[in-house]
């Protein structure tokens, strides 16, 4: 059964210097067109593959709370109408500090939104502006303050490290600002450098000074110390929260289960097969119109894969892969099935094995990639 939904906004009012997900430039954009097109997919979705109740929908972009106070309210209907929630579902949406108005948070609110995770991904007003963003430091403490105001008591942000330019010292003052404002969750991830983005093109020509892989694993190994610090659990690679707010979302995709993808170029895993829309707008408004599904992409995962990925995205989890788990989900003993790979991922102490779990260790979450790769084609 699936449990767990996400929905794909794609419009900016900026384009951010390092983000290749599937995004336009809001103005002059079939914006109501699209949000038709979306509710149209989630019925034609849920005929198809029926749900009983969504306990996770997770609304992300592009910048979902860039669309005008008319379109959020008429949005949030739309996936009140169509989409079966339990009473406990974790609702977030994604937003831009200073992008939300007082009654936008309202609108939200009212829909039953009751998390938000905002892209602040650095205090630093001189890198903010480097990176593309258009939100400034302060803009972050009041949109904080106004959506505790409105009751929002489920907040995360996001921060970048490895930034060009940035030093260990800048990260270790946002990290102290981020504290100050008394939230319930925290992503912090390294700066990858995606091909089609400005940064990319820079890196290109040799014009992206950027720290190095020696000062990126100090600021990671910094981040881990500080969290632990203030109290914040380590409960996957790159995200920390108080007990009780991890991310049911983001768990999702670790635990390997399926979520329903609805947007233009969302991802979709769904009863043994992954599935990828149709990015261009154009094409993807086109082909709900003609009452498709607008698939670009699928392929059914094999039972072979299925396992290897419970492997390397249960792994990213602190907890690791429960062998239990793997046994009653597969009827196979991931220790036998994995024994040439996860011997040699002990002998680096990359990986432990105890108490019926296989985790990463310290030394593993700095070598994430590289331990996940060895489960690859490991059947």
């Amino acid at each position: 059964m699936i449990h767990a939904a996400y929905l794909h906004i794609p419009f900016c009012e900026h384009i951010c210097h390092y983000c290749d997900f599937n995004k336009v430039f809001l103005k002059n954009q079939p914006v109501d067109e699209y949000l038709l097109a979306l509710e149209k997919e989630m019925v034609l979705t849920l005929q198809k593959d029926p749900t009983n109740q969504l306990e996770t929908i997770f609304v992300g972009g592009g910048t979902p709370t860039s669309l005008n106070e008319q379109q959020l309210g008429r949005f949030c209907e739309s996936i009140n109408k169509h989409l079966p929630m339990s009473e406990d579902v974790e609702f977030t949406f994604e937003a831009n500090p200073g992008d939300l108005t007082k009654e936008k948070l309202q609108i939200l609110k009212d829909a039953g939104v009751n998390r938000l995770s905002l892209g602040v991904q650095t205090f630093n007003d001189e890198l903010l502006k480097s990176i593309g963003r258009s939100h400034r430091a302060k803009d972050v403490y009041k949109t904080i303050e106004l959506a505790k105001a409105i009751g929002f008591n489920n907040l995360s942000i996001d921060l970048i490290f490895s930034l060009p330019t940035q030093t260990i010292n800048d990260f270790q003052e946002s990290l102290s600002e981020a504290f100050k404002l008394d939230i319930q969750h925290y992503s912090a991830y390294s700066l990858i450098i995606e091909p089609k983005t400005v940064f990319y093109n820079l890196m290109q020509k040799g014009k992206l000074p950027t720290p190095g892989e020696d000062v990126e694993a100090t600021m990671y190994e910094m981040l881990m110390e500080e969290m632990d610090k203030h109290d914040f659990h380590q409960y996957e690679i790159s995200n920390f929260s108080k007990p009780g707010y991890e991310s049911k979302h983001n768990l999702t995709y670790w635990k390997n289960e399926y979520y329903y993808g609805f947007g233009a170029g969302a991802h979709s895993y769904v009863n043994g097969w992954r599935r990828s829309n149709a990015g261009p707008l154009k094409k993807y408004i086109e082909q709900i119109e003609y009452g498709k599904l607008p698939i670009f992409q699928e392929n059914e995962v094999s039972i072979t894969e299925q396992m290897e990925e419970e492997m390397f995205l249960g792994l990213r989890k602190t907890d690791g892969v429960l062998i239990s788990h793997f046994l009653k989900k597969f009827g196979k003993d991931p220790l036998e099935l994995f024994k040439n790979e996860l011997e040699e991922l002990v002998r680096k102490k990359w990986i432990e094995i105890e108490d019926g779990k296989i985790f990463l260790t310290k030394k593993g979450r700095l070598l994430g990639n590289e331990v996940f790769q060895t489960f690859i084609g490991a059947v």
